[in-house]
């Protein structure tokens, strides 16, 4: 027992610059929770190295050059001046005790806040609104332990812009983040006034982001898990804060975790509609329990079952596009059989490139195009009609955002998995359409109007008939200008597109399951070999 006493007494008498392995850091709300980011680790940190979105570590050494951004790439540099991963050291001493995280996370933030004035900064992304949102909690964190002048007059500048309603994002995430940030600081240095314009405003970008059914109106489902957790988090700030929850929040909160089940698929990935890829796995949601269901911020979703066999569909209309939407109205999506079928582009970066901005256009969707007419963006489309009979679902979709109708129709049939798209355009046009299916089925058979395409065992078949006759002539590409699917970020991946001739109306089958899927007509109907058996249906769907 003297042996350890003497080391225990020089510790002290250092004054604590070493801890003991059981020295006790008090845990805080504001430096633990979800809002740490996975990577880099504290222990990464510490060595001058850094790496978000997957892409390569970047070292920036012991004195940190905050114009840093060597894969220029946007999202990189916002969430370098976030400042997330500097409280992500403060949170590991916390765990730890260990003085040498604390320092490390003052000198980076100190030399922020040094190098990085409102008038002058850095780099553009320093005072950009989302990562002052971002950044904010992280310098709150670091105020629970760490009591200087300079860090005060910092939060309460971020303070300041954050309650500018002039730079503030009305509806949309990053609006949640702000406010977040600003009731953070008006609850750590006591100043009602900031907390009570956070809520307020909360109030009214929740209904603006979060319609009536829980649907998300951003226009990407994927974001709705994001703002799930991001409003638990303000829930439980405003708790933590003293502060009621205001139930509108609370019930808008409850609801989108519905949408979010609707928007996922059976394989348990949400459907890559939008600034979306499909790599986004929801969990902890309980299942609701229609099958079908139709959101009108413009999304139809419909299933066979909740679970993993069953088949599954999308289909977009709604409001002209805004916020992380794509022009993909009238689009498809279908899944049968226990796979992926009839797929969307997805979603690439958010860099100022080519292929981001195609990603974005009608012709990296499943949609018709009006041949000979001009697009018109951020045209909204209306579903007019809908149907649900035994075993099956029908809808009908149409704008003008070709300048003349332009009308959809589509039958999912069930049990005998089939869907049968109608196609047609107003004023004397013709319409031609674009199927892109998943990346690993490749063409097996193209003659007569029917492509057929497989991965060795299982085929699909996409047939497509002018009345009750086969159209043929259709343009198949692997990659080349339409061929591509982005289903993680910054991936790009060669897929099967199919682009048909042009028609005054076109009708497409597809049919999963089957290279022989014999059509025949008559009586105004069509009748279809499926798999497991002959689908018969109206020629005009409706």
């Amino acid at each position: 027992m003297r042996r350890l006493a003497l080391p225990l007494a020089l510790l002290l008498a250092l004054g604590g610059l070493i801890h003991p392995a059981s020295a006790a850091v008090k845990r805080t709300p504001e430096c633990q929770g979800d809002w740490l980011p996975a990577t880099p680790t504290a222990a990464e940190v510490m060595k001058g190295e850094i790496s978000f979105l997957d892409l390569p570590p970047v070292k920036i050494g012991q004195d940190v050059n905050w114009r840093t951004n060597p894969y220029n790439n946007r999202s990189w540099g916002m969430v370098f001046h976030s400042l997330r991963w500097m409280g992500r050291l403060v949170a590991e001493y916390e765990g730890n005790g260990e003085e040498r995280y604390l320092a490390r996370a003052t000198e980076i933030a100190k030399d922020w806040v040094k190098d990085n004035p409102r008038r002058g900064a850095a780099s553009p992304y320093a005072w950009a609104e989302h990562p002052i949102a971002l950044r904010a909690p992280a310098l709150v964190c670091l105020s629970k332990h760490v009591k200087a002048s300079w860090l005060k007059d910092s939060l309460a500048e971020h303070a300041r812009v954050l309650a500018d309603d002039r730079l503030y994002e009305w509806g949309h995430n990053h609006g949640i983040d702000q406010d977040i940030a600003l009731l953070g600081i008006g609850c750590r240095l006591g100043d009602r006034r900031w907390q009570d314009h956070a809520i307020k405003r909360l109030t009214k970008t929740v209904r603006l982001d979060i319609d009536s059914q829980g649907a998300l109106m951003e226009q990407a489902p994927r974001y709705a898990i994001y703002v799930h957790d991001r409003l638990k988090v303000a829930m439980d700030n405003l708790k933590d804060c003293g502060r009621k929850v205001p139930g509108e929040i609370s019930t808008r909160w409850g609801r989108l975790g519905g949408f979010i089940m609707h928007s996922t698929r059976p394989n348990g990935y949400m459907v890559p509609i939008g600034d979306g890829g499909a790599d986004h796995e929801p969990t902890g949601f309980p299942n609701p329990s229609d099958k079908v269901k139709v959101f009108k911020a413009g999304y139809v979703y419909g299933r066979t079952a909740w679970k993993p066999e069953a088949a599954f569909y999308s289909i977009r209309f709604g409001p002209g596009t805004k916020y992380h939407g794509h022009e993909d109205h009238l689009g498809v999506t279908y899944y049968a059989q226990g796979r992926d079928l009839l797929v969307d582009t997805g979603f690439h970066s958010y860099e100022s490139t080519r292929y981001r901005y195609w990603t974005m256009s009608p012709e990296a969707h499943n949609v018709p195009t009006v041949v000979g007419a001009r697009f018109r963006p951020r045209t909204a489309t209306r579903l007019e009609r809908t149907a649900y009979d035994k075993g099956r679902q029908r809808y009908r979709l149409t704008d003008k955002a070709y300048g003349v109708s332009r009308t959809r129709s589509v039958l999912v049939n069930h049990d005998q998995d089939v869907m049968a798209v109608l196609d047609t355009a107003g004023g004397g046009k013709k319409v031609r359409n674009i199927w892109r299916f998943d990346p690993t089925l490749k063409v097996v058979s193209n003659s007569g109007g029917k492509i057929v395409l497989g991965d060795g065992k299982f085929k699909v078949s996409l047939v497509q008939l002018k009345g009750c006759s086969p159209v043929g002539g259709q343009k198949v590409e692997r990659g080349g200008e339409l061929g591509w699917v982005s289903p993680t970020y910054m991936s790009k991946n060669p897929a099967v597109a199919v682009v048909s001739p042009a028609e005054r109306s076109l009708l497409t089958v597809i049919v999963p399951g089957t290279d022989q899927p014999k059509v025949s007509c008559g009586g105004g109907k069509v009748t279809v070999q499926a798999a497991d058996g002959p689908v018969t249906f109206k020629a005009s769907i409706f």
